[in-house]
């Protein structure tokens, strides 16, 4: 079976402990600055205590820096990347080229480096060029198939990594200037203000409305499940989960949920087992509905109802009641419900349940055959709150000659001489003792597999056995965390970039960015959209469409999207390639 990496996402010291033991193989996560989560800022300190939590696993850590960088903070960034290097840090992930550009000089250490789906990356020239130039890994944009991600993979030697659940930008990442231009907050920069996440009216050149006041922009949630056999296939090697503002119960749910998947079809890459005490349902976490996307075929990837989560979809009300309604769905009381009302999402707390009979907090408009969704089901999120799932690494312990020897299931072994010379009464009895403790290693990083014992045992009480084994467990951990090996980024190399004139849509932000094109054979037309924040151009490209959407797909008519403050916004529709382009 092939190794598969399951990327999980971390808000903080928490959230990664978590992510680490429901599963994952590597998880991604924010640093004090540079993040394209800027609400997702975590400490050196506590980055510092994740990498050793992590490294005991053989569990990767990846730090986001991920924003476009401006020419006076060049030096804070190499500060940083030194940084996050010293702790162990084993990759970041980057989108503004100034950083390949200081790895090119040796301005930073030989950290590897990742290249963001911020980036841009949905064609394979660009992804030829990043393995050309030297990196081990890109992130692809969401929007690609099934057959580009295998184009791809055949024909390249870089890790491919792809998204596979979670919340789904509808333009190509990096290439959205929505939040720039309605506020002068940079997506690029880490501060994205949602504008898919925003109403909407269509309206055509005549300014009849087609859609009113709905959330035109915004995107269910991304589901990969039942394709990642197929990826596994084609040869991608890491499967990520979107999320580092996402809560606990969320990162335990979905990081159990895909472990269990991808162990039906491949290894692990880091070391460890999952003892599990629930059973992970990614409908019960926060989702908009789900979705995959454009993997197989164009499908309804949107809704435009709300961009607020449904959660799992119930039934439809069977009868209702003075204070009550019928649900033939088990329900629970605390629980969260939501359901559309003439267009709009609300929602109720149960506050108790006889039968099929569900109390409400408040009596809403409900009418037979409505349909009720739960987006808090109060006892799931309680069993995750409460969760002891924990991954424990498998030992063996052997004594023979007075020498207590332990290996762990990686081949890391250590020992430790036995000095006692008093002779037990009964051997069999002081055996059995002696294995019984052996394997009780409670709270500790280890499980027992084995423990064989040659020859005969001194004498030794319970309490010293239990000394014994902690320190014998201390020293194996030990020993593992010094043969953890870290990958090094091999030099960077200039290569003739896939494209020639680079405009405002290539992010260059500063000057070593700029020197990064220049000396891969590109003429800089335009600095960034922040910088130039010029007008009447793209501001979002996407595979959304609402032409298609609305069933207009042969139509001529030009169309407009208008914002809740009356701004419009001109579509441009590339039919040929099925994407949509809105220009303010």
């Amino acid at each position: 079976m092939r190794s598969i990496e399951l990327l999980a996402p971390a808000k903080n010291k928490q959230t990664a402990i978590a992510a680490i033991n429901y599963g994952c193989d590597a998880l991604y996560i924010g640093a004090p600055d540079f993040s394209a989560r800027k609400n997702a800022a975590n400490s050196i300190e506590d980055l510092r205590e994740i990498v050793i939590y992590a490294h005991k696993f053989n569990v990767k850590v990846y730090v986001a820096v991920n924003t476009i960088i401006e020419d006076a903070e060049i030096d804070s960034v190499k500060k940083l990347i030194e940084t996050l290097y010293e702790i162990g840090i084993d990759a970041i992930i980057v989108q503004d080229m100034a950083i390949l550009e200081l790895s090119v000089k040796k301005e930073i250490p030989p950290i590897p480096i990742h290249a963001s789906t911020q980036c841009d990356n949905r064609n394979l020239q660009k992804i030829k060029f990043f393995q050309q130039i030297g990196l081990p890994r890109v992130i692809l944009a969401r929007e690609m198939s099934l057959n580009q991600i295998k184009e791809i993979c055949s024909q390249t030697d870089l890790e491919i990594e792809v998204f596979v659940h979670g919340a789904l930008c509808v333009s190509y990442s990096g290439q959205c200037y929505m939040s720039c231009s309605i506020g002068g907050r940079s997506a690029n920069r880490g501060e994205c203000a949602q504008s898919c996440r925003k109403k909407y009216t269509l309206i055509d050149n005549d300014g009849k409305i087609i859609a009113k006041n709905l959330y035109l922009l915004s995107l269910k949630d991304f589901n990969a499940s039942k394709h990642l056999k197929t990826m596994i296939d084609f040869g991608v090697k890491s499967f990520k989960i979107e999320g580092r503002l996402k809560d606990e119960n969320y990162v335990k749910n979905i990081v159990a949920f895909y472990r269990k998947e991808i162990d039906k079809y491949a290894q692990k890459t880091s070391s460890g087992k999952i003892f599990f005490d629930f059973e992970p349902d990614v409908n019960k976490s926060f989702n908009r509905g789900f979705t995959d996307y454009f993997l197989e075929q164009r499908k309804d990837c949107f809704n435009f109802a709300t961009p607020k989560s449904l959660g799992e979809k119930l039934g439809k009300v069977t009868a209702v009641g003075k204070d009550y309604f019928e649900l033939n769905s088990k329900v629970n009381s605390q629980d969260g419900l939501c359901y559309f009302i003439e267009g709009e999402l609300r929602g109720c707390l149960v506050n108790k349940v006889l039968g099929n009979k569900i109390y409400p907090n408040k009596m809403d408009k409900f009418d037979k055959d409505m349909i009720i969704y739960r987006n808090y089901d109060a006892d799931f999120e309680k069993k995750l709150s409460n969760s002891k799932t924990c991954r424990k690494l498998g030992v063996s312990f052997l004594y023979n000659e007075k020498i207590l020897h332990v290996k762990d299931e990686d081949g890391n072994e250590t020992a430790m001489e036995i000095d006692s010379k008093e002779i037990p009464q009964n051997p069999d009895k002081m055996k059995e003792v002696f294995i019984t403790q052996l394997k009780k290693t409670g709270e500790s990083d280890f499980y027992v597999t084995k423990v064989e014992i040659n020859g005969c045992l001194p004498f030794m009480r319970i309490s010293e056995i239990n000394n014994i084994r902690r320190e014998i467990l201390d020293k194996l951990m030990e020993e593992r965390l010094s043969n953890y090996e870290r990958d090094i980024q091999s030099p960077i190399l200039y290569k003739k970039f896939p494209e020639n004139n680079l405009d405002y849509k290539f992010n260059i932000h500063n000057r070593q960015a700029r020197n990064f094109y220049e000396k891969c054979g590109c003429s800089i037309k335009e600095m960034s959209y922040e910088k130039m924040r010029p007008k009447n151009v793209e501001l979002m490209r996407t595979k959304h469409c609402l032409k298609y959407a609305f069933k207009k797909c042969k139509s001529s008519d030009k169309l407009f999207l208008i914002d809740e403050k009356g701004k419009k916004y001109q579509l441009v529709f590339d039919c040929k390639n099925c994407e949509m382009a809105v220009i303010g």
